[in-house]
This record gives C-alpha cells, sequence and structure tokens, in this order.
C-alpha cells in the first residue's frame, strides 16, 4: 500500500488541477486549496476555470465520485503538494512570496509523517528554505535539514514538465526528476507519485532536481536564442534566413531551430533568470541568449515602423496573438507585445488576426473592435506580419499576398 489516503494540492492552476485530478482519479481524496474563490466554487461544481483538453471531463468524474474537493482553507492530509506560481519581480530576481505564503497557510494541519513536495519551478535553494521555513512555523517538528534520520516531516521537490494543450498525457507518460533534502524524502516522494506516473522517477537531490528544470528551460532558450540573432544577422546580409538554416540542418550534427518574434509562453522567458539570479558572474550565455530574446519584440515592432513610413495610410494586419501555433493561450506572447506596441504607438490602423479566441482578455477590452476575420485583413491591409504559425495562415497562398509588404518572422513564406 503506498500509505497516502488523502493529498492536498496547493494551487488549482495550470498544474495544480490537473495533478488533482490526475491523483482523484486513482482513487486517492485529493483536496485542492486556492486563494480564488471563483477556481474553488467552479471546481466544485464539476467544471473548469482553464483551458485544457479533457481536462472538464477529468474534473467532472472526480468531483461527482467525491474524490476531489476545492477548498479556500487547507486541512490535514499525508501529502501536501505545492503548484503556485514563482514570478520575476521587476529586477529579475525571483518572487518567493506565493511558496511563502502556501507553507504558511499549510503549516498548522501539517502532522508528524507527512510529505512536502515542492513542483512550482524554483531558483536553487529553494527546497532548502521551505525545510527552514517550516521549522521556525512549527518549532514542534524536527525538519530534515535539522536531523536527516529523526526527521517528522519529509520535504522533496519535483518540478512539473508538461506542455500545455497535452497535459494530462505527460503528466502521467513523462520521466519525473524527484529530488529529496535527504534519500528517505526523495523515497517517500516517489511512493506518491508511483499513484499516477508511468513514466521513470529518477533519484536526485533537491538543488540538483531545481537546477534540472531551469536547465531544460535555459537550454531551449539559448538554442533560440542562436536562431533569433541568426535572422537578425541575416537580415543586415541580405540572407533569407529559413533557406539558409533548411541548408545548414542538412549537416548531420546540426539542428538549428525556427527563429520567431520572440519567446512566449511563462517556462522559458522566466527561469534562465533564476539561474542568472543565483550564479551572475557564470551565466553569461545564459543572461545574453535571454536579452536576445526579450528584445527580438523590439526589433520585429522597427522593422513594422520601417515599413509602414512607406504608405500614407498604413493598414498593419497582424497574423496571430498566441504564444504558440493552434492554440489560444495568450499568456507572455511575444506576438501579443508586438500588436499591442502597435496599437499604442498609434502608427497607422492595426487589425488583430487570431482565429483561435472569440474576445480579447479582459484588460485589451478597448481594442476588442480590432479583432478582424483573416478574409477582411487580406482585403484591407497593406501591410502583413506574420506572428504566429497556425494553420490558417500557412494555408495561405502567395498569391493572397502578392500585392503586400510582408513581414514574416515565422518563414511560412519561406
Amino acid at each position: 500500500m503506498h500509505g497516502f489516503s488523502r493529498v492536498s494540492v496547493i494551487g488549482l492552476g495550470y498544474i495544480g488541477l490537473p495533478t488533482a485530478a490526475v491523483i482523484a482519479s486513482r482513487g486517492v481524496e485529493v483536496l485542492g486549496v486556492d486563494v480564488s474563490e471563483h477556481a474553488v466554487n467552479t471546481i466544485n461544481q464539476g467544471k473548469i476555470h482553464i483551458v485544457e483538453p479533457d481536462l472538464d471531463m477529468l474534473v467532472q468524474a472526480a468531483v461527482t465520485t467525491g474524490k476531489l474537493k476545492a477548498s479556500l482553507t487547507p486541512e490535514p492530509a499525508e501529502a501536501f503538494m505545492i503548484a503556485v506560481p514563482t514570478p520575476f519581480k521587476d529586477n529579475k530576481s525571483p518572487d518567493l512570496s506565493y511558496i511563502k505564503a502556501a507553507l504558511e497557510n499549510i503549516a498548522p494541519v501539517i502532522a508528524k509523517g507527512n510529505l512536502i513536495v515542492l513542483e512550482s519551478t524554483s531558483p536553487v535553494g529553494t527546497t532548502d528554505k521551505i525545510s527552514e521555513w517550516l521549522a521556525e512555523l512549527r518549532p514542534d517538528l524536527i525538519m530534515p535539514h535539522q536531523d536527516p534520520d529523526k526527521a517528522d516531516v519529509f520535504i522533496a521537490h519535483c518540478p512539473e514538465r508538461v506542455l500545455p494543450g497535452r497535459v494530462l498525457q505527460e503528466l502521467v507518460s513523462n520521466d519525473r526528476i524527484i529530488g529529496g533534502i535527504t534519500d528517505r524524502c526523495a523515497q517517500k516522494a516517489v511512493s506518491l507519485y508511483n499513484l499516477f506516473v508511468r513514466g521513470e522517477c529518477l533519484l536526485t537531490n533537491a538543488r540538483t532536481a531545481e537546477m534540472a528544470k531551469l536547465t531544460e528551460n535555459s537550454f531551449r532558450d539559448v538554442n533560440i536564442a542562436f536562431a533569433n540573432e541568426l535572422s537578425m544577422i541575416c537580415d543586415h546580409l541580405k540572407i533569407n534566413v529559413w533557406e539558409l538554416i533548411k541548408l545548414a540542418n542538412r549537416h548531420p550534427r546540426v539542428n538549428i531551430l525556427s527563429p520567431g518574434p520572440g519567446v512566449g509562453g511563462h517556462c522559458i522567458a522566466v527561469d534562465p533568470w533564476f539561474i542568472v539570479d543565483s550564479a551572475p558572474e557564470q551565466a553569461q550565455i545564459i543572461r545574453k541568449a535571454r536579452e536576445i530574446n526579450d528584445s527580438k519584440p523590439h526589433y520585429v515592432a522597427d522593422k513594422i515602423r520601417q515599413a509602414a513610413d512607406q504608405f500614407k495610410k498604413p493598414v498593419i494586419a497582424c497574423l496571430g496573438l498566441a504564444f504558440k501555433a493552434d492554440i489560444d493561450d495568450l499568456r507572455e506572447s511575444p506576438a501579443l507585445d508586438i500588436a499591442m506596441s502597435l496599437l499604442t504607438d498609434n502608427i497607422g490602423e492595426v487589425l488583430l488576426v487570431e482565429p483561435n479566441i472569440k474576445q480579447l482578455p479582459a484588460k485589451y477590452a478597448g481594442y476588442a473592435d480590432r479583432l478582424t476575420p483573416l478574409p477582411q485583413a487580406l482585403e484591407r491591409a497593406n501591410i502583413l506580419v506574420v506572428l504566429v504559425d497556425h494553420k490558417q495562415f500557412k494555408a495561405l497562398h502567395p498569391v493572397d499576398v502578392a500585392t503586400k509588404v510582408v513581414i514574416d518572422t515565422r518563414g511560412i513564406f519561406g
């Protein structure tokens, strides 16, 4: 027997809710805790407040069978999984306030023998900090950093590594890295993940597990930065970057990624800064890559401004607002940033084309009238900016765009 009759998941967002639903589907009682009353009420009705394929059915089934319940206040459980955001502050240093708040929230209900797993992507040393914070909050319990053999509580880090749109499959099928403050902590955490993970559970210490997740996203960031820098060099040298990459990739050991208008999503654009913050002297390529990718949207916006100067009445169609192809997720999207900078700079009439959404997020409601269907945008625009390679745009024929000035950040017209 795994020894977990009740598990609590703290934070019911894009990671926490699917995790809670998957564990509940294995017959374990799960209490999800969130600060949002809207999220809690929605889940308790068997509905979901986020967009993720098949999650609605899983949540509905888990709530109907009574295995999943959401609450604003924590209750005792055998295991607590923390899945709250870890953004960075304006000075690019990590903001651990959500983790600390979650810990302060659950501290009163923690009991001897409990397991606490941090799933939030975190800078190196955060799991150790949890042990220290908990020692202050609960001086009656022995923490792993105080006595590895006699600790009352087990603390580990297991970073999530799922792809939006495929969360339910990847939660189960992906290998997981499990880092304990001690070996006993890691072993205890493995017994929890064995409830639902079919992939391999790889054991290490907490610091290495924290660094592993940051490393995965920084590796992607550095490789994307190489492609983005190459695209700017090719602009300067009047070379078609798409053709160049295709040719260079014929080398058996070269695999250059595709450039784009920047880097979106809430992982790759954030996590490298955690490494830079923890080792500022050593993290030179990682810092530079982040700066290159952060600068790319400004570079694209400047190109659009130069194109607009050629027209008396520029009409600019921004094709795509999501952070990647064929999804509706606008979080941390460079395409959206570029479109909004054009709207606020007032450099012409700007049309927003995003086939995957019906309306703009509330904070952009003032621009609701700019959302335009693709055929209308093609008819009216004299400048087309390809920001996302959605399938609708890839289906366009060169004839459709022959009379326009095209700024193609995705190479769909190659």
